[in-house]
């Protein structure tokens, strides 16, 4: 003897695309939300200075970073002085107004400064510039004061 006549379930029906509608909601959410903020690639203490002159465009400047310690970089890769001098080469060939920007920590050696400017008048290069903590640059050579 049956008692109960058994029933067949049903799958439970999932609505597939007010899920998409969701999780592409809550994907917006999160893209608009968050920020993006470029770091730097090394961690400076750039120097103070009163005396600030404006630095040249920023489509010819070649950004070169002395850190306390470690190799140098150039835009945000780290390179060796030889393979520097010939990038000065290369981009002094390319626009013979490039300008050098130079970022260095306040406590990098004096030296590697002077081995960047060296390197940069070997290439020609006229005019190198020392970023300091207001966002200004300083003119080191060329016709600034």
């Amino acid at each position: 003897m049956q008692f109960t006549t058994s029933k067949r379930r049903q799958t439970p029906v999932v609505i597939i695309i007010s899920l998409i509608d969701v999780l592409i909601v809550v994907l917006i959410f999160l893209m608009v939300t968050t920020t993006f903020k470029q770091q730097a690639a090394v961690q400076l203490a750039l120097p103070e200075s009163n005396q600030t002159n404006k630095a040249g465009a920023s489509e010819n400047m070649l950004t070169v970073t002395i850190p306390k310690q470690g190799p140098l970089y150039l835009r945000r890769d780290p390179i060796t002085l030889e393979k520097l001098q010939a990038a000065f080469q290369a981009a002094a060939k390319a626009n013979p107004n490039t300008v050098v920007d130079v970022r260095a920590d306040t406590d990098a050696g004096v030296g590697q400064l002077f081995k960047v400017k060296d390197a940069a008048e070997q290439a020609g290069i006229k005019s190198v510039v020392v970023e300091t903590v207001s966002g200004q640059a300083r003119a080191a050579t060329g016709k600034g004061p």
